[in-house]
């Protein structure tokens, strides 16, 4: 069945925005009386029917909605920008994997700057993948995509905001389960820094923990930064989203 987004706001007008709209009947060409999912981002879900096809207006009626609960534990991916298109896929990967936030960071070795409008467009555009991820996936949560911050900048927002982890090559990080068992008491919420390719800087691995980042080990194997966030969320969803309190 197709899923389609219809924010909060519009709700109870039951009425699916103009990009939604579009997609609904000029691309999948859908019609009066064809059945439909309908989720807001923020836990709720319906069937539906379409009532009404107009020019940019697909007018519905619910049935009874139902209410996903959010995870247990708020994760937050921090992902060092990496180049070409895989910042999509890391989006896409942790909307599949529960994340509530991507908080996309430029790091002294990312090699993508951005600027100005850049911001601005890259942020719509990761939001926009996170959206199709939720419909593809039948995730009802829509994780948010925050701006674009330097490390500095990001952990000063940041401290004292739950577990603060940072994935690390150093000597002294540990494993993310170890952490996690020191800590005691589930999180209510976890987030995790993902540096670029070559890792953070010494500096930045520092800098976070004097804000408070425990440095957490990915393995022997030193991965890409694409699979080192994708390693970081399934673990961690394991870990706090499934265990029960007695293996934490």
């Amino acid at each position: 069945m197709h899923r389609f987004h219809l924010p909060p706001e519009a709700w109870d007008s039951a009425v699916l925005g103009e990009s939604e709209s579009h997609h609904c009947a000029d691309v999948l060409r859908l019609s009066p009386g064809d059945k439909v999912a309908v989720f807001d981002g923020c836990g709720r879900e319906a069937r539906a029917e379409i009532s009404s096809v107009e020019r940019g207006r697909i007018s519905l009626k619910f049935s009874a909605p139902a209410k996903t609960p959010p995870p247990p534990c708020r994760i937050t991916l921090a992902q060092a920008v990496p180049k070409g298109k895989n910042m999509d896929l890391i989006v896409q990967k942790a909307v599949e994997l529960g994340a509530a936030r991507i908080a996309p960071l430029l790091s002294d070795r990312t090699v993508v700057q951005l600027e100005g409008n850049d911001t601005d467009r890259k942020r719509s555009k990761w939001q926009a993948v996170a959206l199709e991820a939720c419909k593809q996936c039948g995730q009802n949560h829509l994780p948010e995509v925050s701006e674009p911050l330097t490390v500095r900048a990001f952990l000063e927002r940041e401290e004292k905001k739950g577990l603060l982890l940072i994935a690390s090559l150093q000597p002294d990080a540990r494993p993310i389960k170890t952490v996690l068992a020191e800590h005691g008491a589930a999180p209510s919420a976890a987030t995790i820094l993902v540096g670029p390719e070559g890792d953070f800087t010494p500096a930045e691995i520092a800098l976070a923990k004097s804000h408070g980042c425990l440095p957490v080990t990915l393995g022997p194997i030193i991965l890409r930064t694409e699979t080192a966030a994708i390693y970081c969320l399934s673990v961690l969803a394991h870990e706090l989203f499934t265990a029960p309190p007695a293996a934490r």
